[in-house]
Protein backbone atom coordinates (compact mmCIF):
# COMPACT_ATOMS: atom_id res chain seq x y z
CA UNK A 1 0.00 0.00 0.00
CA UNK A 2 1.66 3.14 -1.27
CA UNK A 3 0.44 6.42 0.85
CA UNK A 4 1.14 9.64 -0.32
CA UNK A 5 2.74 12.15 1.91
CA UNK A 6 1.28 15.10 -0.18
CA UNK A 7 -2.28 15.30 1.21
CA UNK A 8 0.09 15.79 5.31
CA UNK A 9 2.34 18.00 3.87
CA UNK A 10 -1.06 20.41 2.92
CA UNK A 11 -2.23 20.09 5.85
CA UNK A 12 0.87 20.73 7.93
CA UNK A 13 1.83 23.61 5.90
CA UNK A 14 0.03 26.25 7.57
CA UNK A 15 1.60 25.07 10.87
CA UNK A 16 5.37 25.11 9.61
CA UNK A 17 4.47 28.93 7.77
CA UNK A 18 3.65 29.90 11.76
CA UNK A 19 7.01 28.35 13.09
CA UNK A 20 8.97 29.95 9.79
CA UNK A 21 7.06 33.65 11.05
CA UNK A 22 8.42 32.65 14.35
CA UNK A 23 12.12 32.12 13.58
CA UNK A 24 11.66 34.93 10.83
CA UNK A 25 10.70 37.27 12.77
CA UNK A 26 13.04 36.51 15.86
CA UNK A 27 15.88 36.64 13.81
CA UNK A 28 14.85 40.02 12.12
CA UNK A 29 12.22 41.29 13.84
CA UNK A 30 8.32 41.98 13.19
CA UNK A 31 7.85 44.71 11.04
CA UNK A 32 11.15 43.18 8.78
CA UNK A 33 9.50 40.24 8.27
CA UNK A 34 5.91 41.85 7.07
CA UNK A 35 8.22 43.49 4.78
CA UNK A 36 9.77 40.36 3.38
CA UNK A 37 6.51 38.17 2.81
CA UNK A 38 4.59 41.65 1.17
CA UNK A 39 8.22 42.17 -1.16
CA UNK A 40 7.88 38.39 -2.03
CA UNK A 41 3.96 38.79 -2.45
CA UNK A 42 4.77 41.65 -4.92
CA UNK A 43 7.40 39.81 -6.76
CA UNK A 44 5.33 36.73 -6.84
CA UNK A 45 2.51 38.77 -8.60
CA UNK A 46 4.76 40.84 -11.35
CA UNK A 47 6.38 37.19 -12.08
CA UNK A 48 2.58 35.73 -13.03
CA UNK A 49 1.79 39.07 -14.81
CA UNK A 50 5.37 38.71 -16.99
CA UNK A 51 5.85 35.21 -17.20
CA UNK A 52 2.07 33.75 -18.72
CA UNK A 53 2.46 36.23 -22.06
CA UNK A 54 6.09 34.66 -22.19
CA UNK A 55 5.33 30.90 -21.60
CA UNK A 56 3.12 31.74 -24.60
CA UNK A 57 5.47 33.14 -27.04
CA UNK A 58 7.56 30.06 -26.68
CA UNK A 59 5.29 27.77 -27.27
CA UNK A 60 3.86 29.62 -30.36
CA UNK A 61 8.07 30.02 -31.33
CA UNK A 62 8.46 26.00 -30.55
CA UNK A 63 5.28 25.14 -32.48
CA UNK A 64 6.04 27.35 -35.45
CA UNK A 65 9.12 25.46 -35.55
CA UNK A 66 7.26 22.12 -35.80
CA UNK A 67 8.78 20.71 -32.31
CA UNK A 68 7.43 19.38 -29.56
CA UNK A 69 6.10 22.14 -27.25
CA UNK A 70 5.50 20.31 -23.61
CA UNK A 71 8.71 20.78 -22.52
CA UNK A 72 8.12 24.77 -22.88
CA UNK A 73 4.98 23.96 -21.42
CA UNK A 74 5.81 22.04 -18.21
CA UNK A 75 8.72 24.77 -17.85
CA UNK A 76 5.79 27.65 -18.04
CA UNK A 77 3.12 25.49 -15.67
CA UNK A 78 6.17 25.72 -13.07
CA UNK A 79 7.21 28.94 -13.48
CA UNK A 80 3.23 30.13 -12.94
CA UNK A 81 3.05 27.60 -9.59
CA UNK A 82 6.06 29.50 -8.63
CA UNK A 83 4.70 32.46 -8.78
CA UNK A 84 1.83 31.47 -6.80
CA UNK A 85 3.90 30.18 -4.22
CA UNK A 86 5.79 33.57 -3.56
CA UNK A 87 1.88 34.73 -3.87
CA UNK A 88 1.16 32.81 -0.88
CA UNK A 89 2.35 34.36 2.31
CA UNK A 90 5.41 32.15 3.90
CA UNK A 91 8.83 31.69 4.29
CA UNK A 92 8.38 27.84 3.39
CA UNK A 93 6.16 28.38 0.24
CA UNK A 94 9.03 31.26 -0.82
CA UNK A 95 11.62 28.61 -1.09
CA UNK A 96 9.69 26.05 -2.84
CA UNK A 97 8.92 29.01 -5.09
CA UNK A 98 12.57 30.09 -5.23
CA UNK A 99 13.74 26.38 -5.99
CA UNK A 100 11.24 26.26 -9.00
CA UNK A 101 12.23 29.28 -10.49
CA UNK A 102 15.97 27.51 -11.12
CA UNK A 103 16.25 25.87 -14.47
CA UNK A 104 18.28 22.70 -13.28
CA UNK A 105 15.20 21.95 -10.51
CA UNK A 106 12.71 22.57 -13.52
CA UNK A 107 14.67 20.22 -15.99
CA UNK A 108 14.42 17.10 -12.92
CA UNK A 109 11.30 17.84 -12.20
CA UNK A 110 9.92 17.24 -15.87
CA UNK A 111 12.13 14.47 -16.14
CA UNK A 112 10.25 12.96 -13.38
CA UNK A 113 6.77 14.24 -14.60
CA UNK A 114 7.39 13.36 -18.06
CA UNK A 115 6.46 9.44 -17.69
CA UNK A 116 3.16 10.36 -16.22
CA UNK A 117 1.83 12.80 -18.65
CA UNK A 118 0.04 11.50 -21.92
CA UNK A 119 0.36 13.93 -25.23
CA UNK A 120 -2.96 14.12 -27.19
CA UNK A 121 -1.27 14.71 -30.43
CA UNK A 122 1.96 14.18 -31.91
CA UNK A 123 4.34 17.33 -33.07
CA UNK A 124 6.72 16.01 -35.82
CA UNK A 125 8.44 17.56 -38.01
CA UNK A 126 5.76 18.38 -40.73
CA UNK A 127 3.65 19.91 -38.13
CA UNK A 128 1.39 22.64 -38.89
CA UNK A 129 -0.71 24.47 -36.95
CA UNK A 130 -4.10 24.50 -38.80
CA UNK A 131 -5.00 21.71 -41.76
CA UNK A 132 -4.56 22.78 -45.05
CA UNK A 133 -7.85 22.07 -46.62
CA UNK A 134 -10.15 22.64 -49.31
CA UNK A 135 -10.66 26.39 -49.52
CA UNK A 136 -14.21 28.06 -50.55
CA UNK A 137 -13.69 31.44 -52.25
CA UNK A 138 -16.94 33.42 -51.64
CA UNK A 139 -17.87 36.51 -53.46
CA UNK A 140 -19.63 39.66 -52.33
CA UNK A 141 -22.75 37.97 -53.60
CA UNK A 142 -22.25 34.66 -52.14
CA UNK A 143 -22.59 35.84 -49.00
CA UNK A 144 -25.11 38.78 -49.15
CA UNK A 145 -29.08 38.29 -48.73
CA UNK A 146 -29.82 40.45 -51.92
CA UNK A 147 -33.39 41.14 -52.68
CA UNK A 148 -34.03 39.48 -49.22
CA UNK A 149 -32.03 42.33 -47.47
CA UNK A 150 -34.57 45.10 -48.76
CA UNK A 151 -37.83 43.35 -47.06
CA UNK A 152 -38.59 43.93 -43.94
CA UNK A 153 -38.46 41.57 -41.11
CA UNK A 154 -40.88 38.45 -41.84
CA UNK A 155 -43.56 38.54 -38.96
CA UNK A 156 -44.05 34.65 -39.35
CA UNK A 157 -40.77 33.66 -38.38
CA UNK A 158 -40.86 31.00 -35.63
CA UNK A 159 -38.38 33.24 -33.89
CA UNK A 160 -40.47 36.69 -33.96
CA UNK A 161 -43.87 34.62 -32.81
CA UNK A 162 -41.27 33.34 -29.59
CA UNK A 163 -40.47 36.57 -28.80
CA UNK A 164 -44.18 38.67 -28.98
CA UNK A 165 -45.77 35.34 -26.86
Amino acid sequence: MRISLLPLFVLALPLLEIAGFVVVGRQVGALATVGLVLASSIAGSLLLRHQGFGVMARVRAEMDAGRDPSSQLAHGAMIVLAAILLIIPGFITDILAILLLLPPVRDLAWRMLKSRIVLATSFSAGFQARPRGKTIDLDDSDYTRGDDYTRGPDHNSPWRRLKDD
